[in-house]
């Protein structure tokens, strides 16, 4: 029997791709749900007309919107096995979903990241900023915590009972490596899969601005400094 897997995808004016998105996420997803954190274009509609459930988030935050996402599938009288997370600006091939969970359901690893691999990236799909930070935040867990991780992506899949018990807390832009570091903390089993990554349409609202630049890599090495102290 095949488990049961929802996907969450936090967006913000992503009208464009949006719909797209959801249209290449495999048959096998029982339910996908489009967090709108404070979308003013025609992001939630395009999402209802392609299939989606549409929740609203008026916090601005990637990790305000992955809650949300949460707190709904909390409130579900059947809870998923599987939770997969994936951006709604289409940079990620969503077809791709079956060789993230796979690890999951064939070798029952806990927790699964889509790594966005050079080789597999389009030109200029991730910004220099996004690849050194990158670079120095999986350096620093390897230095830290002896990690395997390559990448922060953000096209993951995880045991929806492991999910809950890492207690995600993060509104911004540190929900990514949070996770990762409690995956770490908690020794789940983890694995990276080699994922294609293309140039996101429209502007990204982090990479896309110093501002988002800057205030993404302090959250980072907060959590993961916070992390390494702590006993």
């Amino acid at each position: 029997m095949s488990p049961t897997i929802n996907v969450i995808i936090p967006a913000y004016n992503e009208e464009d791709s949006i719909g797209k998105v959801i249209r290449d996420i495999p048959s096998q997803v029982s339910e996908i749900i489009v967090v709108s954190n404070s979308s003013t274009d025609a992001t939630e509609q395009n999402a209802r007309n392609a299939g989606a459930t549409v929740l609203k988030e008026d916090r601005r935050g990637y990790g305000y919107a992955c809650l949300k996402g949460m707190e709904y599938i909390a409130a579900k009288t059947q809870a998923p096995e599987i939770v997969v997370f994936l951006d709604g600006d289409y940079s990620d091939y969503p077809e791709q979903l079956t060789e993230i969970v796979d690890p999951i359901i064939k070798d029952d690893i806990d927790f699964v990241i889509g790594a966005r691999v050079k080789h597999l990236r389009e030109g200029g799909a991730m910004t220099v900023p996004q690849i050194f930070g990158n670079w120095l935040a999986t350096n620093l867990m390897r230095l830290f915590f002896r990690a395997r991780f390559t990448d922060l992506g953000p096209f993951r899949a995880i045991k929806y009972e492991k999910l809950l018990a890492l207690h995600m807390e993060d509104k911004t832009y540190g929900w990514t490596v949070e996770m990762q570091l409690k995956a770490l903390k908690r020794k789940y089993t983890y694995k990276e899969i080699p994922v294609k990554y293309r140039n996101r349409i429209g502007v990204s609202k982090v990479s896309g601005t110093i501002k988002g630049a800057i205030f993404a890599g302090v959250k980072i090495l907060s959590w993961i400094f916070k992390y390494s102290f702590k006993k």
